[in-house]
């Protein structure tokens, strides 16, 4: 039997007793750091990787960057990886999908909100054009679909994510994203839906394991894994100034 192809392999990480704990990278050096270490498959971050490229997060990146910069992640080390894509910069569903399978990525994130106002896209509009995307992944791509009540303050969050997430399940979404959403709100979240969800792990908050043990399968990191070696950079930078010598 021949072995499983990248998304095959991914997708089935999602249904490991343990949580799939992906660290979010930015670079080929982010990227081959943390699969030497044993990571099964990775994330990008595209806060993370429009730092390194001199843009601010948001949709500033133009999507030719972007694109590019998962392509370099994708083929730097040989596990699966999985592409934060914002909310596609503007590309219809079928140029996204044509532009992550180039770029080699397993499977994408999707945010549901808007990124010029900041607002959520309504839940049915939303829908549609995820199974579109869908769609044209044809099952190359496993889906994760942001749901942004909990970042955008809705009034009823876990109400909201809800309705949001069978939606988006229906399109064809492979996972869910409920980001910020309280550790305790993870399993209902997947018992409603039916989905793996993927759960933020903050500094300070629940680690992959208390969360995976809340109901994620599976973990991100956001864009804090960079802010952490930025700083430490900066520390380095400061000591050399310092006149420390070749540290």
């Amino acid at each position: 039997m021949p072995a499983p192809g990248p998304v095959e392999a991914f997708r089935a990480l999602h249904r490991a007793p343990e949580p799939l704990v992906l660290p979010n990278v930015w670079d080929a050096v982010s990227a081959r750091a943390f699969a030497g270490a044993g990571f099964p498959a990775l994330a990008t971050s595209s806060s993370a990787v429009a730092a390194a490229l001199g843009y601010a997060d948001g949709e500033t990146t133009p999507a030719d960057e972007m694109f590019a910069a998962v392509a370099r992640i994708a083929r730097s080390v040989d596990v699966p990886v999985t592409a934060d894509v914002e909310r596609g910069y503007g590309l219809a569903p079928a140029e996204i999908v044509r532009r992550l399978l180039e770029a080699g990525a397993a499977g994408c994130n999707l945010e549901d909100s808007d990124p010029a106002t900041r607002e959520p896209v309504g839940p049915e509009r939303q829908a549609e054009w995820l199974a579109e995307v869908c769609a044209e992944a044809d099952g190359r791509l496993l889906v994760n679909a942001r749901i942004d009540t909990y970042l955008r303050g809705a009034p009823d969050p876990l109400a909201a994510a809800v309705e949001r997430g069978r939606l988006y399940a229906a399109a064809g979404a492979g996972c869910l994203y409920p980001i910020c959403a309280p550790p305790e709100h993870l399993s209902v979240l997947a018992s409603e839906t039916g989905l793996p969800v993927n759960a933020l792990c903050v500094p300070g908050g629940p680690s992959p394991a208390e969360l995976g043990a809340l109901g994620a399968a599976r973990v991100t990191f956001g864009g804090s894994l960079h802010a952490r070696s930025a700083a430490a950079l900066a520390r380095t930078a400061a000591e050399l100034r310092a006149g420390r010598g070749c540290l």
